[in-house]
């Protein structure tokens, strides 16, 4: 039987669960990562002043940690070919990576955890939530293709199936006048 789900605010203490939920989580529900470059670039990110450490959450259960998810700071670039502002006056935040315990799939964590994380995001005053995943999924969650915000992916995956790429602005126009690329030059493991 399910128990309460909790999302809180991740501690030091939840680092070790947080590694054996990715490296657990990718490796039954995905097909395409194993868990080890999802845990290189949380480190990345922790260890970097893109790090937001109050907008990283764990999802609970009976005192289990069966979910996890981080938003980063991601200033915009001026150019496909990369190069942005300091951290600190991003005005959006890059919303990766989201792992759900592949035994909790289908049962409306994900949606719950993004739901309170984009509050939170809001809250601290960024307009906009970028990331690249699973069109279907993400849409359903309100997220739009990024190039309708003038948005637009520079590499991986996205610049197959641009659809990919997508935003979620944190309040009606948010991003009206923010434009740019989204270039992962701050992190070699993106």
């Amino acid at each position: 039987m399910a128990g309460r789900i909790t999302i809180r605010p991740e501690t030091h203490r939840d680092f070790k669960d947080i590694i054996a939920l990715v490296l657990r989580s990718f490796q039954e529900g995905t097909d395409y990562s194993d868990g080890t470059d999802i845990l290189a670039l949380i480190e990345e990110i922790r260890d970097s002043a893109y790090h937001i450490p109050e907008l990283s959450f764990v999802a609970e259960e009976n005192g289990k940690v069966v979910g996890h998810f981080m938003f980063s700071r991601f200033p915009l670039s001026p150019t496909a070919e990369g190069g942005h502002g300091p951290a600190r006056d991003a005005e959006t935040v890059l919303l990766a990576p989201v792992c759900v315990h592949a035994e909790h799939f289908r049962q409306g964590i994900g949606k719950t955890m993004l739901s309170l994380g984009i509050e939170k995001a809001r809250e601290s005053g960024y307009k906009g939530i970028i990331l690249e995943g699973d069109y279907h999924y993400y849409n359903r969650l309100g997220f739009k293709t990024s190039a309708g915000y003038g948005i637009y992916p520079t590499s991986g995956y996205p610049m197959k199936e641009p659809r990919c790429m997508m935003c979620q602005e944190t309040y009606p126009g948010a991003l009206q006048d923010i434009h740019g690329f989204v270039v992962y030059d701050m992190y070699f493991n993106a």
